[in-house]
């Protein structure tokens, strides 16, 4: 029997568009045909990654909005005749076997007259002009969009576009990663850090030789020198906490939710580290005990996420612009916070996955106006980056796809 492609994408969109769920999670929680995992997953981040530009053409060619299971089987139709060059009578057929499968026969009809009309060049045609229309191409939400272009100007266009260059994997040794030279990974500028189109994970993994860490972690890591006594602050899922360990005597590591302090503690036992420490904490409400007691403090804080869209497209359509106060909220409560557990000649680190200035930046000109205690010290990273005032900011379409930023702060009293 054939498998139909249009199925388990569809299961895990509704749940992405239905039920809010992450991506990532959907697929975990999703039963999948094991054979066709690769096909299933590219669909599905697909049609995420141009979720915009398909509303648009939903929209030319339906007068009314169709429900949303209807909508999410003609995304997924589409994504396979404009991204995976699918003849048109085979993706129809399969999306219309669906519709009769899901007991939706009443709208099959409108299915197949609706991907048989279809045509790109007359939806292309009918975009708006200006940034309303770069940013419907380009499946990039309009409000960030118009931040990118104010800040960035015209590599907007370039940073909107990028890429996830593939899956980042971090090895433990020389030795490990050699164990893998047949994979043909490209090289980062960071120790025993390979991306690969894929990456199938084995034993390997299980045995702590590797794990995945996106390369914009990896050069948070980086640029923290090393201590003895580190506090990351918002820790999970904990990879930076791993890879800390191996240049700082003792990282205590805070995280907000339960259920995620556990998932750390495995990471830990996964990687064979016995000098960190795992706790549920709110990281903007101080704690007494911590105060002055970290000559090195990490802040990887709650931020937009713009900056991981390539691995992450969901982010796009749950992220929304009025979220965007709440978030400088946090950061700053975060920052301001765990400012007081650094002690004097110690260093505060500041991180998030953001490419936007006020998140950034930023922050960190507000932080220095109230708390005069503390000075910018000038880090560099081996990856492409911007100097900007205060920090480092790396952007999606020079660092393998990876948007994030850091600045080092030093207590000067």
């Amino acid at each position: 029997m054939v498998s139909n492609p249009v199925y388990d994408p569809y299961q895990i969109l509704y749940k992405v568009y239905g039920e809010k769920a992450h991506l990532k999670q959907a697929i975990a929680d999703t039963y999948i045909e094991e054979q066709y995992r690769g096909r299933t997953v590219k669909i599905c981040y697909g049609v995420l990654e141009n979720n915009d530009y398909l509303d648009f053409c939903l929209r030319h060619y339906a007068q009314k909005s169709p429900k949303l299971a209807v909508r999410i089987l003609i995304k997924i139709a589409l994504y396979m005749l404009l991204f995976m060059d699918k003849k048109k009578y085979m993706v129809t057929d399969c999306t219309v076997e669906i519709c009769k499968k899901l007991g939706k026969s009443g709208v099959s009809g409108f299915v197949n007259a609706f991907l048989r009309r279809f045509d790109k060049a007359e939806v292309d045609k009918a975009l708006p002009k200006g940034e309303a229309g770069e940013a419907i191409s380009l499946s990039y939400p309009l409000p960030f969009y118009k931040r990118l272009k104010r800040e960035y100007g015209d590599r907007a266009r370039q940073i909107a576009a990028a890429k996830s260059a593939g899956v980042s994997v971090r090895f433990v040794s020389k030795e490990a990663a050699e164990k893998y030279a047949d994979r043909q990974g490209l090289k980062t500028p960071f120790e025993n850090n390979y991306v690969y189109e894929n990456f199938v994970r084995d034993e390997g993994y299980d045995e702590g030789e590797y794990t995945f860490q996106s390369v914009g972690s990896i050069a948070i890591c980086d640029c923290v020198s090393p201590c003895q006594n580190l506090l990351d602050a918002c820790a999970a899922p904990g990879g930076k906490s791993v890879l800390l360990s191996k240049k700082c005597e003792r990282v205590t590591s805070c995280e907000l939710h339960d259920h995620r302090v556990g998932l750390i503690e495995q990471y830990f036992a996964r990687m064979g580290v016995k000098n960190a420490t795992a706790m549920q904490r709110d990281s903007s409400v101080f704690c007494p005990d911590f105060e002055g007691k970290f000559d090195a403090v990490l802040c990887d804080v709650p931020c937009s996420g713009y900056g991981t869209v390539t691995e992450n497209p969901d982010v796009k359509l749950f992220r929304a612009e009025e979220d965007m106060k709440g978030l400088q909220t946090a950061q700053e409560s975060i920052l301001n916070t765990c400012a007081k557990y650094v002690q004097k000649g110690g260093a505060l680190y500041y991180s998030t996955c953001a490419i936007f200035e006020e998140e950034n930046d930023g922050r960190i000109a507000a932080f220095l106006e109230t708390n005069s205690g503390f000075e910018v010290e000038k880090i560099d990273s081996p990856l492409a980056h911007d100097k900007k005032k205060f920090g480092l900011q790396f952007l999606p379409d020079t660092a393998y796809g990876a948007g994030f930023y850091v600045c080092k702060l030093r207590r000067i009293k």
